[in-house]
């Protein structure tokens, strides 16, 4: 079957323009700034450098190290000309997928404390990322950017993370609020409170700010 490129592949290829990575490395260097706009597995990310020599966007050669040798994946011209066309292409539409909204929109199968402890572990996780963005930020100021030329990027990036999980933060307290005043979650539906949300919503207003 020919091998197909995807977002991912992308995402790899252009980490392989950063430098040449082991298969570990890449791993590593994507868990530590893909995550939060890309997050994949680890399986899908030793997968993709083979798939890139494959389609010839990529080369390895293996290197010793210690008594092991690993495979050392490089960008080929063809793998530029690639990257080159894909940040120049349309952009896919962004999804988001937070399993605590989708235990919200079922929460009628459940009861209030499930919902709550959900939307303590959504916390918990984003408090988690926001605390590790702020770290990464703090280190670039001591020089601690593994690549400096790129850091008006990382920086960009890293704000529209920060921000982003600071409106999340602030709507998990809103919804605690919210469902402190619920009996129950079912069959509550249009109260008079929902019918004030609705309206500053229908008015493009956020209920956060009132």
């Amino acid at each position: 079957m020919a091998q197909r490129t995807t977002i991912s592949s992308y995402a790899v290829l252009a980490l392989l323009n950063l430098r040449p990575w082991t298969g570990y490395e890449l791993t590593q260097q994507a868990q530590r700034s893909l995550r939060y706009a890309w997050p994949k597995s680890e399986r899908l990310l030793y997968s993709e450098p083979k798939k890139l020599v494959e389609l010839g966007y990529a080369t390895a050669h293996k290197e010793e190290s210690g008594n092991r040798s690993r495979n050392v994946y490089e960008i080929t011209t063809e793998g530029r000309h690639a990257l080159t066309e894909w940040t120049s292409s349309r952009t896919q539409p962004p999804r988001i997928e937070i399993e605590a909204l989708l235990r919200l929109l079922f929460a009628d199968h459940g009861s209030t404390e499930d919902l709550n402890r959900a939307l303590d572990e959504l916390e918990a996780d984003i408090s988690e990322h926001h605390e590790a963005i702020v770290d990464l930020m703090a280190s670039y100021l001591d020089g601690g950017h593994p690549f400096p030329e790129r850091t008006h990027l990382s920086v960009l990036f890293a704000t529209f993370q920060i921000e982003m999980f600071k409106t999340i933060e602030r709507w998990i307290e809103f919804a605690r609020d919210e469902i402190g005043e619920w009996p129950t979650t079912q069959d509550l539906g249009m109260t008079p409170r929902t019918e004030v949300l609705t309206c500053l919503l229908a008015h493009d207003q956020s209920p956060l700010d009132s």
